[in-house]
């Protein structure tokens, strides 16, 4: 039986209202309409086979709740040779993905043990409340602390912009959901939508699973899946290989800014020409973002609408904060407490509360809610004949008044903006109607997952995606979806399909020593990678107040542990890895680099695994200094990194360093020094570190650890 979809629609929406909709404006017998669900903002309806084609196209863009909706079907449908098609295919994965996340936060509540629950990273326990206040449109932000004040936060991969869940410690079953809005070494800090408990002195928050996000990404494959006859159908066959993607004629290009290289220029250009889509290939350093305010700016001036976009908070705040920078005019809708503090006054919230309309409908509700107080008074009283009635009629004539006036709000603000900025999953229908756009940029694109980046696609007539696929992929939790390709981002889909016809390859980099980045050059980038004049011989002795001395003189420094028993261990009652000797001869070349002069928010320490983060933090103990697993520092850069890798033992086991982007990603935070440390002989079980550890060699940076003593 196909399933019809139609969104957006207001979560309290009872099934009635749908069955009276879908009959008055398909005409249908709603006795024949099978099971009903509602699930945030989109309503699943079992309906005939035979009624399929006639809903949809009643129902598509048909006026309900103050909204034009959105229709859309799946059924089941295959390829015609009983195989699932690539869209069904996606959305099974995608729910595997879902039922593992949930399982993981389930096993972090019932199966672990509070401080066991703490080392995976998704949990945070033993944190009183420091602070609390209102912000962020009415949420309670809640400042949490350590019960112990002089402790600081562990290790922990709850990012600003994550769900979670704020319970108190040892009663899981009461919790409330909210989202990080902030975290700092000694603080953490969750908006919430309602008060907690005051009574409550233990706190725990555990990561939660998006199911909007998921839900959206179901919606957004199954609209792709059943487009027909419009362009998102056509973009869908163009981008499954079906037919070759176009490129017009660009031009008169001037750019606008003056300091851009040709590989910079050259990829603006391509994506500017492409009628379908284009793909700027980002290598550590080379100012990807850079090219992707260029290219939104060039739109704008074409006159056409942009919708920006990334999977990360963090990145759709770094592009805005760019775009204002550059002067142009932009909204960023989301959850207020997912935006940067300092750009919260561009997003959809705020901007809403100001706008005259708005401010209209909050004295429309004033007068509503006394005229529904003066209602409730006739209970004691009785009432003329017909008067409350009309009262009521009255009360609900004004709401509904305000709501449209709340709708005009946000309407004027989205069309005063010619670019609009989410995260891919934070496009939220119920805001944006049918609202199309000419053009959707996706940075940052290698880290999501296919079904993430047709959520912007399916409004725009074209896209953009810039990103690097030879560093980290998207995050994966479910191994079975992971074995089934689910990693694969649409970047690197299209990529593998159409090569150099769609893309262009930026090839100067501006972070690194020339010494630095040759090795991934060679590795990753066809050795096409060139270090810019200002950075290509840059060394740490040349910053001010650092001493000139043999370390902080040359670019690249590996120390071998072959041989040494650095033997490496598995953390107790954990399932991550640990090299205390290891651990601590990274403590060693962290002081030389201090006592060298250099800062210690120049520095910072990455390692594969999460037990080895966690002693490392209670090792060194300096302000400022970012200590962070390869995952974490993604997009990230410092003057100086040590790198420890520690794996070692006689199996020449390396676990998932076997991923040599995760490698890829390490070895280009450093600008100007890099430290490896690590067990040549147990990595060199794996091609590439043969090739890593014969590469520093050649540039005389191979050490033994005993030359360190």
């Amino acid at each position: 039986m196909p399933v019809l979809h139609l969104e957006p629609i207001h979560p309290r929406t009872r099934k009635s209202e749908i069955l009276a909709f879908c009959h008055k404006a398909g005409d249908i017998d709603g006795r024949q309409i099978g099971l009903i669900e509602l699930q945030g903002g989109q309503v699943s309806i079992e309906i005939p086979e035979r009624w399929e084609a006639r809903l949809i196209n009643a129902l598509d863009g048909a006026q309900f709740q103050h909204h034009r909706v959105r229709a859309w079907a799946t059924g089941g449908e295959t390829d015609g040779t009983g195989e699932e098609n690539h869209f069904q295919r996606l959305a099974r994965l995608l729910n595997l993905e879902s039922d593992a996340e949930a399982q993981q936060a389930s096993e972090n509540l019932e199966r672990l043990s509070p401080q066991e629950a703490e080392k995976t990273g998704n949990t945070l326990i033993d944190l009183a409340i420091d602070e609390e206040h209102s912000g962020l449109g009415g949420r309670f932000i809640l400042t949490l602390v350590k019960k112990n004040r002089s402790v600081s936060l562990p290790w922990t991969r709850l990012s600003v912009g994550a769900p979670v869940l704020l319970s108190a410690q040892g009663d899981s079953d009461n919790s409330v959901r909210g989202v990080i809005c902030e975290k700092r070494q000694r603080f953490i800090r969750v908006a919430i939508n309602e008060m907690t408990e005051e009574d409550v002195q233990t706190w725990r928050i555990d990561r939660s699973n998006d199911e909007v996000a998921r839900q959206r990404q179901q919606s957004a494959l199954g609209r792709v899946q059943s487009a027909r006859g419009d362009r998102l159908a056509e973009l869908r066959r163009i981008m499954l290989g079906e037919r070759p993607p176009s490129f017009s004629e660009l031009k008169d290009f001037q750019p606008l800014s003056p300091s851009l290289n040709p590989s910079q220029l050259e990829a603006i250009e391509h994506a500017l020409s492409a009628r379908d889509f284009a793909l700027i290939h980002g290598p550590p350093g080379t100012g990807k973002t850079t090219v992707v305010i260029e290219l939104i700016r060039h739109a704008v001036l074409r006159g056409e609408k942009v919708l920006a976009s990334a999977p990360s908070n963090l990145a759709v705040d770094n592009i805005l904060e760019r775009l204002l920078a550059s002067g142009e005019k932009a909204v960023r809708l989301g959850h207020p407490a997912r935006i940067l503090q300092e750009l919260r006054e561009y997003s959809l919230d705020f901007l809403v509360e100001k706008n005259e309309h708005r401010l209209l409908a909050k004295d429309l509700r004033r007068e509503a809610m006394l005229l529904q107080r003066k209602a409730q008074k006739f209970h004691r009283a009785k009432p003329v004949p017909g008067s409350r009635k009309d009262l009521w009629d009255q009360i609900n004539a004004i709401r509904d008044d305000a709501r449209q006036l709340e709708r005009q709000a946000i309407e004027n603000v989205l069309d005063s903006a010619d670019i609009l900025l989410a995260t891919t999953t934070g496009l939220d229908s119920e805001i944006l109607g049918q609202r199309q756009f000419d053009l959707a940029v996706i940075d940052e694109a290698c880290q999501s997952t296919e079904p993430g980046c047709w959520i912007p696609i399916l409004r725009s007539r074209r896209v953009v995606l810039a990103g690097d696929h030879c560093q980290l992929p998207p995050t994966v939790v479910s191994r079975e979806a992971e074995d089934e390709g689910f990693g694969r981002s649409l970047f690197e889909r299209l990529i593998d399909t159409c090569g150099s016809d769609v893309t262009r390859r930026l090839t100067t980099q501006y972070r690194m020593h020339a010494a630095i980045q040759d090795f991934s050059s060679m590795e990753f980038y066809d050795a096409e990678l060139e270090a810019d004049e200002a950075v290509r011989d840059h060394l740490l002795c040349e910053l001010a107040g650092v001493e000139q001395k043999s370390l902080t003189q040359q670019p690249v420094h590996f120390i071998d542990t072959a041989g040494a028993g650095y033997e490496e261990e598995i953390e107790p009652n954990g399932e991550s890895r640990l090299n205390p000797q290891e651990a601590e001869l990274v403590t060693e070349k962290v002081r030389e680099l201090l006592d060298a002069g250099l800062p210690p928010s120049d520095i910072a320490v990455i390692t594969p695994y999460s037990a080895q983060v966690r002693l490392l933090r209670q090792t060194i103990k300096e302000d400022g200094l970012e200590i962070d697993s390869v995952d974490g520092f993604q997009g990230r850069e410092k003057e100086a990194v040590v790198i420890s890798l520690v794996r070692s033992n006689s199996d020449g086991e390396i676990g998932f360093l076997r991923d040599i982007r995760r490698m890829n990603v390490a070895l280009t935070r450093a600008r100007r020094k890099l430290i490896v440390i690590g067990d040549s002989a147990t990595l060199s079980a794996h091609p590439f570190y043969t090739s890593l550890f014969d590469y520093f060699d050649d540039i005389n940076a191979y050490h033994t650890v005993w030359e360190e003593k």
